[in-house]
């Protein structure tokens, strides 16, 4: 049948009995802490259904046969809604795993009930947590039995895995990973750890990411300017070179001017020496006509 069959008609099974779920603040973190930390345990198992203070009905027809463990975990079952937890209708399959939280108000009478109903119906394994006094007790299932385990410190689950530690101050409970059961506020405050750690680290990385892009800029710019250095300095050593063109240019039209002065000066000097001995030769011509009786003309 499925989750959505209805029962025969007059039949009513109900989903609440009005008692409230936790006589005490103490009960009720217990009864959360450990039904959130199976349902966290197995959030990735689809086939594990995790449940606190539900109804569960073994025997059709009958709605009187009924217990409300804290917390019950079904392996082999889907997740989803339930207002209860009708056997026949989940394959038969009953729990495997109850949890109870004592308080106060509990009764030895209704304990035995509890434990009976569980022993009769299946149950594989039962843990019964005391938080006022820090106690734990479990059973297994032996031989068709619920048989009571000897030492509960250091105890393993065979179908969860869980492992229980007792201290004087209140019951630890590990995950098979090592990380241990904690309380809803506790969850909150890590969630909010990881989320504040999250968000640091996210502007830490757009930080790093700024401050890398504000590198590669200022790199860019770097090479920009040594781009720049190196073509003014290229253009300075073109300009010097240029200067130095210009400058032995200069020298050699110095020294080709002080040639030409030079052969300026050589030929004004020869010349002023074929002057002067035109002149001799001159005196000389009318030395030789004066010495034969002839007046030279001026």
């Amino acid at each position: 049948m499925s989750l959505l069959a209805r029962p025969p008609r007059g039949i009513v099974y109900p989903d609440s009995d009005g008692m409230p779920m936790a006589e005490n603040t103490l009960q009720f973190q217990w009864v959360v802490t450990i039904e959130c930390g199976l349902d966290t345990l197995f959030a990735h198992d689809p086939n594990v259904f995790v449940a606190g203070d539900l109804f569960w009905y073994p025997v059709e027809g009958d709605p009187k046969i009924r217990t409300a463990p804290d917390t019950l975990v079904a392996f082999g079952r889907p997740k989803g809604y339930r207002g209860s937890y009708k056997q026949w209708e989940e394959g038969g399959i009953a729990p495997q795993v109850i949890f109870e939280i004592l308080s106060p108000g509990n009764r030895a009478g209704e304990m035995t009930r509890k434990f009976e109903f569980y022993e009769k119906y299946g149950v594989e394994e039962y843990y019964i947590y005391d938080p006022d006094d820090v106690e734990i007790s479990g059973w297994i299932r032996r031989d068709g039995k619920l048989q009571e385990i000897p030492s509960m410190q250091g105890w393993v689950s065979p179908r969860l895995q869980i492992r229980f530690e007792i201290t004087d101050e209140e019951l630890r409970i590990y995950r098979p990973d090592g990380r241990i059961f904690v309380t809803f506020l506790e969850l909150a405050k890590h969630a909010d750890d990881v989320i504040e750690k999250f968000q640091r680290s996210e502007r830490e990385k757009k930080q790093a990411e700024r401050e890398k892009e504000q590198a590669e800029r200022e790199k860019e710019q770097a090479e920009r300017e040594k781009e720049q250095a190196e073509r003014e300095k290229e253009q300075a050593e073109r300009e010097k070179e240029q200067t130095e063109r210009e400058k032995e240019q200069a020298e050699r039209e110095k020294e080709q001017a002080e040639r030409e002065k030079e052969q300026a000066e050589r030929e004004k000097a020869q010349a002023e020496r074929a002057k002067e001995s035109a002149c001799q030769e001159a005196e000389r011509l009318r030395a030789q006509l004066k010495a034969l009786g002839i007046e030279p003309q001026a």
